[in-house]
């Protein structure tokens, strides 16, 4: 099993620097496919997403596709959400979670589909306290599934804020940074985290990490959002066998 859950890392952490996610929406469902209960594998997802995301933001900030400025004030309420969000995965029925989980990535995928790529570095701005908001909703909804948040704000930010798809994914995968240190710390009270797979997984992932982020920056926008959606799609594929075929 714990050579199975290095190669499982690996892989993830692959998906979550050039995707910019924790890698807890595919990690979940991989691990949900081996046996492992829904609440112990986001136990897991969220220890691997420490790891994965902030080695991945400092590689992104090396590269100069992260920016900061904005992505702090989304960052913090993230962590303030994924505090709460941890509390609320642990009090809430797994069956719950699965359909949750299933109709964030139906979301996500269709925000998106109707996003333009853009490679110009137009973005627009938003009121500090809206993107505040914004990330403590996001923080709540993302660590309760286990998924870092980047699932949901990365499609926001490209669909709706009109980021290019490259900066939306960094920005994404700084967010999860701090909902997922949040979630650590509020799950590792509650004692509801398995820390030897997640370990296991976690540092595997960092090699990962490495490559997918340098894969990102050798791929135009318009390639990148098509891998995004052939990501998301394959993800609901899975849940879709997990919760309606068995």
């Amino acid at each position: 099993m714990e050579l199975l859950l290095v190669l499982v890392g690996m892989v993830v952490g692959t998906l979550s620097g050039f995707f910019g996610i924790g890698g807890g929406m595919i990690l979940v469902p991989i691990l949900m496919l081996l046996g492992i209960d829904i609440k112990t594998a986001i136990g897991i997802s969220i220890v691997q997403m420490v790891f994965s995301s902030f080695y991945g933001s400092y590689l992104n900030y090396r590269r100069g596709s992260l920016v900061l400025g904005e992505g702090i004030w989304v960052g913090v309420g993230g962590f303030i959400g994924g505090s709460i969000g941890a509390y609320v995965s642990t009090n809430i029925p797994s069956y719950i979670l699965e359909y949750l989980f299933f109709g964030l990535l139906l979301f996500a995928l269709y925000r998106l589909f109707s996003a333009k790529s853009k490679d110009d570095g137009s973005v627009r701005t938003l009121h500090i306290g809206v993107l505040f908001f914004v990330g403590i909703l996001i923080g709540i909804l993302a660590i309760s599934l286990g998924v870092g948040g980047s699932i949901m704000l990365t499609p926001i930010l490209a669909g709706f804020l009109h980021y290019p798809i490259k900066k939306a994914v960094s920005a994404g995968l700084f967010f999860v940074a701090f909902s997922s240190i949040a979630g650590l710390t509020s799950h590792l009270v509650a004692g509801s985290i398995d820390l030897s797979k997640g370990i296991f997984v976690a540092v595997a992932s960092l090699v990962g990490v490495y490559f997918g982020v340098w894969l990102k920056e050798h791929v135009t926008d318009s390639k990148h959002k098509l891998y995004l959606l052939i990501m998301y799609s394959i993800a609901i594929a899975i849940l879709i066998k997990k919760i309606f075929i068995g």
